[in-house]
């Protein structure tokens, strides 16, 4: 890890294919810079301490060693040691996790110097894809303005990267992408060494999290640093990207639309947070709309001194002239503030006044632009001045530049959802109406007694009590917003725990009770049922036609361009019922669905609930993409981003653009040419039939064992977890006990990837696959996972999950249960997981878990010296603070960080 340290030849460092042997010189070289900062900052006895472990920690792997010489050399380690030891460990993989974002840099800069074939999953591959289908440059300029991209940012962190840490990897990032192109001189080398090891070491000196629990104003700067910093500066060069490409492809470039926006659920997620109200709406939307207007007049005043052109050397158009004159007249003392030197540049002139109305507008003073529109009005007649009076390259790129990023921002910089548990609206109805708790009640009972008051026949009758209040306030706040920030602001108003027509219902009721009523007495709002739970999910449909049969809300519905938007939730099914259930109930809930949607006459938008890990649905969004039932996408992608997912994929301004591509290129694909219809899926359903039963049978045997709550409470370092100030929402629903069902299932996954087995992401994907074997044969299941692209992700899914996990640690955590349930549960443990990586090599043809995926492979061997010290650290850790009552700050410290650093290192984590 030091300049000193040497690298052995069976390390995982010396594994590189040639491709990648430049990751592997980084690797080596930061490798070094931590060393010699750790040497400076603690001391050389100190590294030689790390690299004896990170050496042990090898040979244990290679020599297939128990972990219980290095368990024995970490234990009973005083807590700031310990603490010291963790934080070392991270710090060599936040180089390694840069290290690997940087390369993936290089090799797209590689791809586009060659020239000679396109990235894969870029948009160029994307559009020879289509063009080598059919698809001419007509078919595909019409799709463009049927996409919708829409990444939605959600507040629920497993990685808590602090900001302050966040700037000084950009730093890092910074200084090792300025030596890709090999052209530093060897003092400019020194010189970003010199920086990246100045941010590395202020990173050092940088508390992980704070100590103290974010609130919702901390979340919102969070997920701002990614919409101001990184996205606001990239999306015109994912456009540009765009253009490019269909010149590639096509030989020209129609006008695009857009095609690109952002959603927020930070400061508009009520579930289970009383902390997010109708305050926390207005403080997002109105910090949102500075931050974005702030955007555009830094980027005017520089356009002011690139557009100094002069009318005795260059025309105008006379409409730009035209509009001029009027802001002159209509701004008179912004007016005068002009330069009399500036008199012959008309372009710099409008530039004051524009930025005099965005002024105007920032402090809702006269004279401020009404909408986004009429900014862009002005923005489009200096584009077309310029194009007339040869400006192409005379500032035209750079006003088209800040015109793409007004159309994808708009005044609201992210669209703001909001989300409130089912039984909170239900609960408020019954209070206002004098009613029996609704779970006594009916719901085509409480439907029926809904539809004056959804209607706007009646007026829903007003309440003292607190909750009705708060409802009452929420939607009062989003009338305002609406007319405040304009309808594009606002997302979905989204139902958790979603199980009736009588739940959209209440929705519409409360609405009109709160003044969200528009001029036509409708309610704006896209209301979105989510179906999270297994049993959801399957009478999902059900639910649709029961809605669509309702002439209240099929009048709101045709308010709305008959459009439905469904929200399907990836993190409670796959708690409930299994990773394997929820998967195969996400996939025939959409086909299912989507057959209802087709019969009602109306269009369905689908706005995937994804989580970070696989249990709650994570995978590359371009497999996931590919892997969707054919024709629910169309066009359309609306997923959530989340904890270090939003890092991973958008936190390096070049990998936020090759994520953005990808996800664009695979939306194209996918809905202008779709999968030709399978005759052998009838088939592959009942297989998966048969998969899912037998899979969710052995994980609820499981889950639902006696005892086992107290297991996983005692196997895992969950109240750890409890105790860290990772987000401003509680770990379960409020009020409620600490029953699976209650748990929300960011903790849940997040507790057993520390604990190293990963069990939300594979148990009982054995014992469905064997089934399957059983009732259809080993080919019949065979063919299914290697031709339908469901299956395959999910496999290569499963296979990841597996890979990262280590049951041998896995069993330290188990025996911190005690001996009754060590011995009760883990056995099954090991029995599932042998059973499932069986089968799943035995289905793939494969040696190994990942040897479809060697470069995450190596990956994988790259952290794990690192990461199993941590993991047993952690275990000895729990049991001494657990042993101290939980009482020992010292050891919870070390803990926190213990968590922290594995987070780092497994990835995928909640």
């Amino acid at each position: 890890m030091s300049s000193s340290a040497t690298v052995s030849a069976s390390s995982p460092i010396s594994e590189f294919a040639t491709p990648d042997l430049p990751l592997r010189d980084d690797v080596r070289r930061l490798g070094a810079l931590v060393g010699d900062m750790l040497a400076e900052q603690v001391s050389e006895t100190f590294l030689a301490q790390i690299e004896t472990i990170r050496t042990a920690a090898i040979a244990r792997r290679q020599q297939g060693q128990t972990t219980e010489n290095l368990a024995r050399t970490l234990a009973g380690m005083p807590p700031e040691e310990a603490e010291a030891l963790i934080r070392a460990f991270s710090a060599y993989f936040q180089v390694v996790n840069i290290a690997e974002r940087v390369h993936r840099i290089r090799r797209r800069r590689d791809y586009q110097r060659q020239g000679d074939a396109p990235q894969p999953e870029g948009l160029q591959a994307s559009l020879l894809k289509l063009k080598e289908q059919g698809v001419g440059l007509d078919e595909a300029t019409q799709w463009l303005s049927r996409i919708d991209l829409e990444p939605v940012f959600t507040a629920h962190p497993t990685e808590a990267v602090r900001r302050a840490l966040l700037e000084k990897e950009h730093m890092m990032v910074a200084s090792l992408v300025n030596g890709l192109d090999g052209g530093r001189t060897p003092g400019e080398a020194a010189t970003d060494a010199a920086r990246f090891r100045m941010a590395l070491t202020a990173a050092w000196q940088t508390a992980d999290s704070s100590p103290v629990r974010p609130t919702v104003a901390d979340e919102r700067e969070h997920v701002g640093f990614y919409l101001t910093e990184v996205l606001y500066r990239v999306v015109p060069v994912f456009y540009e990207s765009l253009e490019h490409a269909f010149v590639e492809v096509y030989g020209s470039a129609p006008e695009l639309p857009r095609v690109l926006r952002f959603g927020t659920w930070v400061g508009g997620d009520m579930d289970g947070n009383p902390n997010v109200d109708a305050s926390t709406i207005k403080a997002t939307l109105d910090a949102q709309r500075r931050a974005v207007l702030e955007r555009y007049l830094k980027e005017l005043w520089q356009l002011a001194s690139l557009l100094s052109q002069s009318t005795t050397l260059v025309s105008v158009s006379d409409a730009l002239l035209a509009r001029l004159q009027q802001y002159q007249a209509e701004l008179p003392e912004a007016a005068k503030r002009s330069r009399p030197r500036h008199g012959d540049m008309p372009y710099r002139l409008l530039n004051d006044l524009m930025r005099a109305r965005l002024r105007a507008t920032l402090e809702d003073a006269p004279g401020s632009y009404a909408s986004p529109e009429e900014f862009a009005q002005d923005l489009q007649l200096i584009l077309d001045s310029l194009a007339a009076n040869k400006g192409q390259h005379a500032g035209w790129f750079a006003v088209r530049r800040l015109l793409w990023r007004l159309r994808t921002f708009g005044f609201h910089l992210a669209r703001l959802d909001v989300r409130q548990e089912s039984s909170v609206h239900a609960g408020a109805v019954a209070q206002a109406l004098g009613q029996a708790e609704p779970a006594q009640q009916e719901a085509a009972e409480r439907a029926s007694a809904l539809q004056p008051y959804a209607s706007g026949e009646q007026v829903l009758p007003s309440s003292e009590e607190e909750v009705n209040a708060r409802l009452d306030a929420v939607f009062a706040a989003l009338a305002d917003a609406r007319a405040r920030h304009g309808a594009d602001a606002l997302g979905s108003y989204i139902i958790s725990m979603a199980h009736s027509r009588a739940d959209v219902l209440t929705v519409l009721a409360l609405a009109r009770r709160g003044g969200l009523v528009d001029e036509k007495g409708q309610v704006p709002l896209d209301i979105a049922p989510l179906f999270e739970t297994v049993d959801d999910l399957r009478h999902g449909p059900e639910v649709l036609r029961d809605l669509a049969a309702d002439p209240v809300y099929r009048q709101h519905l045709a308010a709305r361009g008959d459009t439905q938007m469904v929200m399907l939730g990836y993190s409670d099914s796959g708690k409930d019922g299994g990773t394997t259930a929820s998967r195969w109930g996400l996939q025939r809930g959409q086909v299912e669905l989507l057959e209802a949607a087709q019969q009602l006459g109306i269009k369905l938008t689908f706005f995937h609930g994804r989580g970070g890990s696989i249990s709650r649905g994570g995978t590359k969004t371009t497999r996931a993409v590919d892997a969707s039932p054919r024709g629910s996408v169309d066009g359309r992608l609306r997923v959530t981003e989340q904890g270090e997912v939003i890092h991973r994929k958008y936190g390096i301004r070049a990998l936020a653009v090759r994520s953005l591509e990808q996800s664009l290129g695979a939306v194209m694909v996918s809905s202008i040419r779709p999968r030709p219809a399978e005759p052998r899926e009838a088939q592959w359903r009942r297989i998966m039939e048969t998969v899912s039963k037998a899979s969710n049978r052995a994980y609820l045997d499981f889950v639902g064992a006696d005892g086992f709550m107290d297991y996983f409470r005692a196997a895992t370092p969950i109240d750890v977890i409890e105790r860290m100030t990772l987000g401003s929402r509680p770990s379960r629903r409020l009020g409620q006990d600490a029953a699976l069902s209650n748990l929300r299932a960011i903790p849940w996954v997040f507790a057993w990837s520390q604990a190293r087995s990963t069990i939300p992401g594979w148990y009982g994907v054995g014992s469905g696959l064997a089934a399957a074997v059983d009732a259809f044969g080993i080919e019949a299941v065979r063919e299914m996972g290697r031709d339908w692209p469901f299956v395959r992700t999910f496999w290569d899914d499963i296979a990841m999950v597996l890979a990262k996990g280590d049951l041998d640690i896995a069993e330290l955590f188990s025996q911190l249960a005690g001996p009754d349930l060590h011995a009760r549960f883990f056995p099954r443990i090991q029995a599932e997981h042998a059973l499932t990586q069986r089968w799943l090599l035995a289905l793939s043809g494969n040696e190994t878990l990942l040897q479809h995926d060697q470069r995450l492979a190596l990956s994988i061997r790259l952290r794990n010296p690192y990461i199993d010290p941590m993991s047993l650290l952690q275990v000895d850790l729990l049991k001494r603070w657990r042993a101290a009552e939980r009482e020992d700050d010292a050891l919870l410290r070390a803990l926190v960080a213990s968590v922290n650093g594995v987070s780092q290192g497994v990835q995928n984590t909640g």
